[in-house]
C-alpha cells in the first residue's frame, strides 16, 4: 500500500493506492494522525485505488473519524470500488463515514459544511 498526502487549503487529500489489511493498517492510522495532531481535520481519503480493505483497514478509519471529530472535523471517503464499498455496507460504516463519488465532491463537502 502507498499513500500520497496532499493538501488543499484547509483539507487533507490521502491517495491511498494498494489494499488495506493488517499487515499495513498501522501506517494508514499514522498517516491520519500526523495531520490531526497538526490541527488539520479535514480529511479525506481517496479510496479509487484501493480494492480491497480488512477489519483492520476498518479500524483504522473508524480510529481517524473519532480523532478528527473530536477536534470538530471529520473523515470522508470518496471513490470507493464497489468491492470495498460492499464492505463498509456490510459492516455498517455507510452510517457513520461520508462517502462521496470523488475527491472534487468530498473536498467541497467541507465548504458547503462551513
Amino acid at each position: 500500500m502507498n499513500i500520497d498526502t496532499r493538501h488543499i487549503e484547509s483539507v487533507t487529500i490521502f491517495a491511498i493506492d494498494g489494499s488495506v489489511d493488517s499487515l499495513n493498517a498501522e501506517q494508514l492510522s499514522l498517516a491520519f494522525n500526523h495531520p490531526i495532531l497538526e490541527g488539520r481535520v479535514q480529511l479525506v481519503a481517496d479510496f479509487s485505488k484501493v480494492s480491497y480493505t480488512s477489519s483492520a483497514g476498518l479500524r483504522a478509519l473508524l480510529g481517524a473519524v473519532k480523532d478528527s471529530r473530536r477536534l470538530g472535523g471529520d473523515l470522508r471517503i470518496a471513490a470507493v470500488q464497489p468491492s470495498v464499498n460492499r464492505v463498509l455496507l456490510l459492516s455498517g460504516f455507510t452510517s457513520i463515514i461520508k462517502i462521496y463519488p470523488d475527491c472534487e465532491s468530498a473536498i467541497a463537502s467541507y465548504a458547503a459544511a462551513a
